[in-house]
This record gives structure tokens, sequence and C-alpha cells, in this order.
């Protein structure tokens, strides 16, 4: 027999002692027989396809040879219940190169990642519409609204249907049930049309609802019984397709059955689809409402652009405009893409993506953001981002990667709900079984109510809808408060935080510093200094570097040409101006090249003292000034911070400012724990030191953060800040406030809360209601659940736990209180930041 091979791309490759180690890594891995790596092409060909391509993802990644790996979604259709997410999670799961597989019932979603080369989008689809679940790629990005338009179209479906079923059912239940309702209704009917005639019309109405609209749970539940794979439907055909074969053998054929015991149940059949397909409905529509944060922000981005191209002027769909394209913008409209200012003057409201409600000024060179409203007056930018590639596709794929992740508290669901299924009709079983052994007469019909009870009571819709449709809803609610979550397990893990640490300058300040103090040595001149001292700091994009410059252009000052010039990080800059050498950064870097500070260290400790930034200036390695410059805390800081400690949170200050500076910040914040005078790497060593005591949580907006917010258990990154480290963080704050923070807390705790309240009263609602739907309730009170009731009741515990997850979209979170600005806080002495 030939053996089969798996086919793997791999990065990193450049020469062939690189082959060479990558197939000896792949060797190592236990069950693989031959590995065999392409240089050319970048692949390896491993046999047999059967080895655990995981293990040798792992091997790779150690070796340093990463495999290349593809992350994507897709819609699954026909998924009911948690039982449902799992066989779809196992199919995708079981394809030869899949290393993940998440699958969402709220979103109707599966994320699956897989090593590029050993299988294909269109390979894992097939697996899971082999299991019985229809699966299409969905595109990453995608602002259209065709995923809503089919949740739109099946809740219009579900309301016909049940509108259907309730008319068709309406007789059925009058005509069984009215007797007990009305005396002497019964016997009026079998006086006039004979039991017989009404038993046959019951039947007919009833093969009807099972033939149209409870068609759904056959055609899915019998294929998912018959691959011993029960699921939700399969429960709901067994519940009703068993009380309509008793029914119906009782009325053609009451002869086979044990005398007593004819009787029929068209009725619950009938009923228990009416209800399911009510809770059915109920739970699209309200899972509508939890998609309402995508739906908003899709619907920031308009639908046509007033293009310029070759000299006309014309309006096309947005989806048509590309890149480079001159897009003209009239007063009130919404801006159609990312863009650059070429011509014009307007303020723009920028409040629907950051929060801030001040509109924004734009003049020609500004950058622009699509979904954003034009002011009064009008502009023209050249398009930079379309598309997918645009700020508002950025943040509509966060929430909706957000929306899909699966908490680690899901998977101890996840190993319940495996079982629960086949262990409900285990139980339905022996409940048949005890009746018919120790029931009294007539103990078929009494077996037959409690075991159908038994099956519909028990569907575990509400445990696979309690933890998606509360983390869809808090993470929508979290966006439209300006906190997105770029990892969905981030919601879970925040509130496990212990410790929140802050960054300073950006962060905590306002990250647009001014110069506050210039204090020169014996023998310069301040202006000449401040000249030196500018023109090198006009080749930096640091806060402080632009505070200088500014401080020389308002003196009148002209810069000068700079040779050779060096960023140090985390220390300051050095350069060549008019054959002069120049040193500007914190005593540190003057202490690194022999420079003598003794002589203004008292002036330095001063500045420090006030609550601003001391640095030193160095001209041809003579002490020449030291410069203070002071930088204003946010508004919102001192509250934020209050407001973190009174929730039993520690909060910690870490800053590569002096030290002096970062206690004077400290205490005007409230902060109790400070860690001053650190690199990039001291900033992780400060959080490993904190993480003792629990996990932690680093805010910061900088490159120079962006180790610290990968080290951090949960990494806060300011949307106002970098890219690197935006890129880095699993919570961005859109608003660059630090009352985010608050807000995200707030988010995570509530969104937690209110799941755990979700999975309590499912998994309650289970285990009191199964020994109930048995019959142990008989003894006692000679009643037994009707399936009518159990129907009702599995249907509605469904819509409690999506009502319960709907309560997030009014969450008010504690914002911090705005305060006046103050001048005293200080920037990070790194001009080369």
């Amino acid at each position: 027999m030939a053996q089969t091979f798996s086919t793997i791309q791999l990065t990193g490759l450049s020469c062939a002692s690189c082959v060479g180690r990558a197939e000896r890594a792949i060797a190592s891995v236990p069950g693989v027989d031959s590995a065999n790596v392409n240089l050319a092409d970048g692949t390896a060909r491993v046999a047999p396809a059967a080895a655990d391509l995981g293990d040798i993802a792992e091997a790779l990644r150690s070796a340093g040879y990463p495999a290349e790996t593809r992350v994507e979604t897709f819609e699954v259709e026909g998924m009911s219940c948690a039982s449902c997410t799992g066989r779809v999670e196992r199919a995708l799961a079981a394809v030869s190169g899949v290393i993940a597989a998440r699958v969402n019932l709220a979103t109707n979603a599966a994320e699956v990642e897989w090593l590029a080369g050993a299988t294909t989008p269109e390979e894992i689809a097939r697996a899971a519409e082999e299991a019985g679940y229809p699966t299409a790629l969905r595109v990453r990005g995608d602002l259209s609204t065709e995923h809503e338009d089919r949740a739109t179209k099946e809740t219009r479906t579900l309301l016909r249907q049940t509108i259907i079923a309730a008319v068709l059912t309406l007789p059925v239940f009058l005509l069984e049930m009215g007797g007990h309702l009305v005396p002497g209704f019964r016997d009026t009917l079998d006086a006039t049309f004979g039991r017989q005639t009404l038993w046959i019309v019951q039947f007919a109405l009833v093969t009807l609802i099972l033939a149209w609209p409870g068609r759904r749970f056959i055609t899915k539940g019998v294929p998912a019984l018959l691959r011993a794979a029960p699921d939700m439907n399969s429960l709901v055909a067994l519940g009703t397709l068993a009380a309509w074969g008793y029914s119906t053998v009782a009325t053609f054929a009451p002869s086979i059955l044990p005398p007593g015991s004819v009787a029929v149940y068209f009725e619950a059949a009938a009923v228990i689809v009416t209800l399911i397909l009510t809770g059915r409905y109920l739970e699209a529509r309200s899972k509508g409402r939890t998609g309402a944060a995508i739906r908003s922000l899709i619907a920031l981005r308009p639908g046509t652009a007033r293009v310029e191209r070759q000299g006309k002027t014309l309006d096309i769909p947005v989806a048509d405009v590309v890149r480079g394209d001159m897009i003209i913008v009239r007063p009130g409209e919404r801006i159609a893409a990312d863009g650059e200012v070429t011509s014009g003057r307007s303020f723009v409201d920028e409040a629907m993506l950051t929060g801030e409600p001040l509109p924004v000024e734009k003049l020609a060179g500004v950058r622009v953001t699509g979904g954003t409203v034009n002011g009064t007056g009008a502009l023209t930018f050249r398009a930079t981002a379309v598309g997918e590639d645009t700020v508002l596709a950025g943040i509509v794929r966060m929430v909706q990667d957000a929306q899909g992740a699966k908490l680690p508290i899901q998977a101890a669901v996840d190993r319940v709900v495996r079982w629960f299924v086949p262990a409900v009709l285990g139980i339905a079983v022996l409940t048949v079984v005890a009746w018919l052994t120790f029931g009294p007469d007539p103990a078929l019909g009494l077996a037959l109510v409690a075991g159908v009870s038994v099956l519909i009571i028990a569907c575990p819709c509400a445990m696979g809808l309690a933890t998606p449709t509360s983390v869809m809803v808090g993470t929508g609610r979290a966006a439209e408060l300006g906190v997105l979550f770029r990892r969905g397990d981030a919601l879970q893990r925040l509130q496990e935080v212990r410790t929140i640490v802050f960054d300073k300058t950006g962060t905590l300040t306002e990250g647009r510093p001014e110069l506050t103090d210039l204090s020169v040595g014996e023998g310069f001149e301040e202006n000449d200094v401040l000249r030196l001292v500018a023109s090198v700091e006009a080749m930096s994009e640091h806060p402080i570097a632009e505070a200088i410059v500014r401080a020389a252009e308002l003196r009148g000052l002209d810069l000068s040409g700079v040779r050779g010039f060096e960023s140090i990080t985390g220390l300051g800059a050095r350069a060549t101006v008019d054959g002069r050498t120049v040193l500007v950064g914190a005593s540190r870097l003057m202490q690194r090249d022999g420079i003598a500070t003794t002589a203004m260290d008292r002036a330095a400790a001063a500045i420090g003292a006030g609550g601003r930034t001391p640095l030193f200036v160095a001209i041809d390695g003579s002490l020449a000034a030291t410069i203070g410059v002071a930088d204003p805390v946010k508004s919102s800081a001192s509250d934020t911070v209050s407001k973190l400690k009174g929730r039993g949170l520690r909060v910690a200050l870490v800053t590569g400012d002096a030290r002096a500076t970062a206690d004077a910040i400290a205490q005007e914040l409230g902060i109790d724990l400070v860690t001053a005078e650190v690199m990039p790497d001291g900033k992780v060593a400060a959080i490993e030191q904190f993480r003792e005591q629990g996990p932690v949580a680093f805010v910061g907006d900088g490159i120079n953060d962006a180790p610290a917010l990968a080290a951090a258990d949960i990494g806060v990154a300011m949307g106002t800040g970098t890219d690197v480290a935006i890129e880095t963080a699993d919570v961005v704050l859109m608003r660059g406030d630090p009352a985010g923070v608050l807000r995200a807390v707030d988010v995570s705790q509530r969104t937690m809360r209110n799941i755990r309240q979700n999975l309590f009263w499912a998994f309650a609602y289970n285990t009191a209601l199964i020994p109930v739907a048995a019959g142990v309730l008989w003894p006692l009170t000679g009643m037994l659940l009707s399936p009518m009731l159990a129907a009702g009741a599995m249907a509605l515990s469904s819509v409690f736990v999506l009502s319960n997850a709907l309560r997030l979209t009014r969450v008010q979170t504690g914002s911090a209180k705005a305060t006046p600005k103050r001048h005293s806080a200080s920037i990070v002495p790194e001009p080369a930041e």
C-alpha cells in the first residue's frame, strides 16, 4: 500500500544546512517515517500523512523554521446546540493539517487555523459538511451585510414556520385538551363526530406539521442519530416521532397496544414543534441583536464616494474606490476611505470611532479616517487605504475576532456537553424501561410521556449559547465604549488581573510636553545651546524632541543641518551640528560618556522635584545645560487610578523617567508602586516582579512599550499610540484615555459575571428538571411533567440566556471624572524613543 504524505509550507529556509536542520526537526517527531524539505519552494513533504502535524509545527518552530499557518473564519449552517458545536469542532480538527478549530454557536462561525500547504479551505469546509453542517469560507474584513442578510432571512423563515405550526396546532390542542377546560366539551365532540374521526383529523394535522415546519428537526436529527452523533434535533425528532408514532398506532391499529393503553398524544408532538420553533425564532431575533455593534460599525461606511478621475467627477460605489483616488467630501458627508487631505479645510467628527466629542481640524497634509463625518467645510483627499485595509475594516475585524473567540471557561462546558446528549438518550431509555417495569397501568402510555419529556427538556441549547452570546454582546458594547478586545480570551483574563501597570508618557500624560526650564553653564549662550539641541532633536519623533523644537521655533531660531545622528534607545541622542558634537539625554547617558553632571545636579534635582523631566546637554564633551520639560497629566488619570484602587486592584507606574519626577507624578495620581529610570527591558523585569502577586496588565502606547505589552498577562494599548504597540496588545483603547482601562475592566468583569449566571441557570435547569421529567415526583403527587410543558421550559431556558446576555447592552461603566489639566507631569527622558 502506497504511503500518504502531507505537505507543509516552511519559513526561514535560506541554505542547504537549513534544509538539513528542518528535516531533522521533523524526523524527531514520533510517528514520522520520513521528511523531505525542498529549499526551492520552501515546502516539507512528511510521511505518513497521519503524523501529528501539531507536534511537527512545534518542532519546526523550536528549530527556527516555523511552518506557515493560515487562520480563517467559516460560516457554518445548521448548528442548534452545544453538542453541534462540539461535533463541528471535532470534524474540523480531524482534517490533516488543522492545528486548532473554535466554533461559536452565537455567530454560527468557526475559526480554523491550519498549516499552509497541508490542506485547503475547500477540504476544511467539506469535513464540516460531511458531519452534517453546510460550511463556507467567510471573507475577513468584509464590510458587506451578506451575513446579516442571511441571519435576517433565517429569522423570517422561522417566524413563518412558527406561525404555520401554531395555526395547525391550535385545533389539535383544542380537540384534545378542550375537555380539560370546558366540562362536557369532549363528550359533545365524541357524540357529534366520533372519537376515531377526531383522532384521524389530529393525525392529518400533526403529520402536516411534522412534514412542513417540523421537517427541519427530522431531516437534521435523524441523520445525526444514524451517524451515532445525536444532537438537539435528534432529541426533538425522537420525542415528536415517538409521540406521533404511538398515537398513529392507537388511531389505526389499537389492537396492537395492551388493554387500557390506547390513547393519542398528537397534541404533544404538535405543541413541542410549535414551542421549540417559537424558541428558535426568539433565539434568532435575540442573536441578531447581539450583533448590533458590528452592524453599527459597518453602517459607518457610506455607500458611494465622489471621485475625480480623468478630469471628471463621478459618484461610484465605495467598493470601487482604489488607492490613489482623489475623493471629494462635501459638508455633512461621511468620509469614504482612509486618506490624506490635499486641499480644503474642515472639522471632522471622529466620535464614532474614537469617542472624542470635539471635531478635529483637517487641513492639507492631515490624515482622515473612513467612516468619520465631515463638518461644514469641503475637503479633497487622496485615498491611502481602501476596503479591508481601512481603519474601520480593521476595527470590524477586531470585534469579529473577539466575538468569535472561545473563552477558557468554555472548555469545561464543552467537555460536559460532549457526553450530555448521549447521556440524555440513555436516561430516556432507562426512564421508559423503569416505567414499563414498575409503573402502574397504563404503563406504556406513562412510559412514553416520561421518555418524551426527558428527551425534550434536556436539549442543551442554553448551554451552547451561555458563553458566546455574552461574549458577543460584551465585546460589542466594549467597542461602543471605545474598547477593542483584539483577542477574545482577553475578556476573561482581564478580570483575573490583580495589578495594572501604567506607562507614563502618552498614557497617563498628554504626550505633548512643553519646554519649561533651560539653564546653561558658564561659557555658553542660552539661544545658541537651544538652537544646537533643537537641531539634533528635529531628527527625532519623540514628544520631548518636538517640545524642544517648538521652543526654538517660538524664539525664531534657525536650525542647522546635522551629521551622524545617533538615536541611543532609552537614553537620548547624539549628532554633529556646525562641527560641534552635541549630546542630549538623561543623566545615565552623561555618566556613560564620562561627562560629570555635578555642577548641575542641584538644578536637575529641582526640576525633577517639581514634577518636570530633567535632561542634560553636553557640547564637545563639556556639560552645557540642563533642560526641564513638563507634560500635562490627562484629565481622567487621577480619578481612574482612584477607582481602580477602589476595586481592589494594585496600580503601578513603570517609566524610564527620573526617580524624582516619577515619584512626583505617582504622588499626584495616588499611585503607590513606582519603578523609574528603566530601559524597555526593565519594564519587562518589573512586570515579572509584580506577577508574583497575580496576573498583570500593562498599559502603554509607545514602541518601547511593545516588549512590556507582550510580556504582561494582558497588554492594553492606547489607540493613539504606535502601530507596534497596538499590534502587540490584547486590548486597544480607541480614545487614548486612561479611563478606558476602567471601562475595559468593567466590561470584562460584568461579562464574566453574566457568563457565570448563564452557565449556572443552564446547568441548574437541566440538572433539576431531568429527574422531574423522568417522573421522580409521581410517587408524591401522582403527576408527570407534560412533554408540552417540557418543550416550553426548554425554549424559555434559551430565551432566558439570550435575554440575560442582552442586559450587557445597557452597561454604563464607571468612567473616570475629568479633572483640570495640570502641567506638573513629566515625560520619559528618552528623546529617541
